[in-house]
């Protein structure tokens, strides 16, 4: 289930990043206050880190990442608690749409901007917001004794 519902939410990030690509892709900026929408292309990974390196690296070294993820969250979701499986679905589904997106070699479609925050996605809010409630899941998690 947890595959699944990160799949959906891969997809609906790719959703929104074309729909933005084709209404942007004419230069066009919407003001809408604390965050304007614009197009954006993030060759790097967070914060456009590894901007200059060799896409086909970029891609290798996040699909690395994401294999090694999704083993992680495969082995341990049946002990998580609720709030960390949400948040695993998250951060999957938010690092899968990003990485689909990067294959093509022109880096991850951004569009939203506020001037004060390097310009992101709602893939970047998945992820963001999935390692929030993975951390939190965990913390708040009672844990078992042993030994007891």
């Amino acid at each position: 289930m947890l595959l699944l519902v990160a799949a959906v939410l891969a997809a609906a990030d790719l959703v929104v990043k074309a729909v933005a690509e084709a209404l942007l892709s004419t230069g066009v900026t919407t003001d809408l206050g604390p965050i304007n929408i614009r197009l954006l292309y993030n060759r790097g990974v967070a914060f456009s880190l590894g901007a200059d390196l060799a896409p086909w690296v970029v891609i290798a070294a996040t699909g690395l990442i994401i294999a090694a993820l999704i083993w992680y969250t495969v082995t341990t979701a049946p002990a998580m608690p609720g709030l960390s499986r949400a948040g695993a679905a998250m951060l999957l589904g938010g690092a899968t749409g990003n990485f689909i997106d990067r294959l093509d070699g022109q880096g991850v479609v951004d569009y939203l901007h506020s001037g004060w925050f390097p310009t992101f996605n709602l893939a970047d809010v998945f992820v963001t917001t999935g390692v929030a409630l993975l951390v939190l899941g965990t913390i708040l998690s009672p844990r078992s004794r042993t030994g007891d």
